[in-house]
Formats: structure tokens, sequence, C-alpha cells
């Protein structure tokens, strides 16, 4: 099992530099673990995408319906009090956006503090140095 931020799962539904190496790593590893709201930022990056004209209406919808379906499949971290306490802690020790914060306190709730529990995959530059900087590893091979 590995803990998927927002931005590896964004590689499996459009076509993203990272996304043969997502997609290696899902058929590895099935067992995806998320943040309850990483499908709200998720669809959030793909609406931005149709806006922006950078995907076509026809691979919107595509990946959407990729996105339900893979969603159906995966393990929610649903502890929002906890997460709470613990993203307003990272806030104050690394340079985060709240909804980052909030990814890796997720992945905290989740192991447990045990951060050798559990491997994270992400390519925000931000989240992945402060999820290493909490003793995670990041992208493993």
């Amino acid at each position: 099992m590995r803990f998927w931020d927002s931005s590896a799962i964004l590689p499996l539904l459009v076509l993203e530099q990272q996304s043969d190496y997502c997609v290696e790593s899902f058929s590895q590893d099935g067992n995806v673990l998320v943040w309850t709201l990483t499908k709200i930022e998720v669809f959030s990056a793909l609406c931005r995408r149709l806006r922006d004209r950078s995907l076509r209406q026809e691979s919107f919808d595509m990946a959407v319906n990729r996105m339900h379906d893979l969603f159906e499949t995966v393990y929610e971290i649903v502890g929002i009090p906890r997460v709470k306490d613990r993203a307003l802690r990272l806030l104050r020790v690394h340079p985060l956006r709240a909804a980052d914060s909030l990814q890796l306190a997720a992945a905290l709730v989740a192991t447990e503090e045990n951060t050798g529990r559990l491997p994270i995959m992400c390519f925000d530059e931000r989240l992945t140095t402060a999820a290493r900087l909490e003793g995670f590893e990041v992208n493993p091979k």
C-alpha cells in the first residue's frame, strides 16, 4: 500500500511526464490510500485544464470517468479532527500550502506517525520535501 497525493493520481488519469511511472507503480500495488478530499483536488485540476484548454472535453470526460472508477477502489483517511491537528503543526514547520499540509497530515495519521510504514507517491516539490523531512520515502522504485 502507498499513500497517493493528488499530484500522483492525476498522471493515472491524463497523460503527464510521470504517467508511466505512476501506472507502473499502481500495477505493482493497486492498494491506494488517499486523504478524503483528494478526489476534490483531482477534479479541480481536471477542471482547470479543461478551462485553460490544455485538456479537450472528450479527454476530460474520459479522465473524470477513470477518476470515479479509481476512487471506488481507494482507501480513504477520514479522521478529519486528527488530520487538522497535524496539519497545523506541519504548517508551522514546513513551507506548505493548506491542502498539502492536509495531505501530509493524513499520511501521518494513517501511519500513526511511523513514517517507515508507508511510502508516498507525490510530484509536488514542496510536499515531497516536507514528506522526506518527516521521514517518509517518496516515490519508491
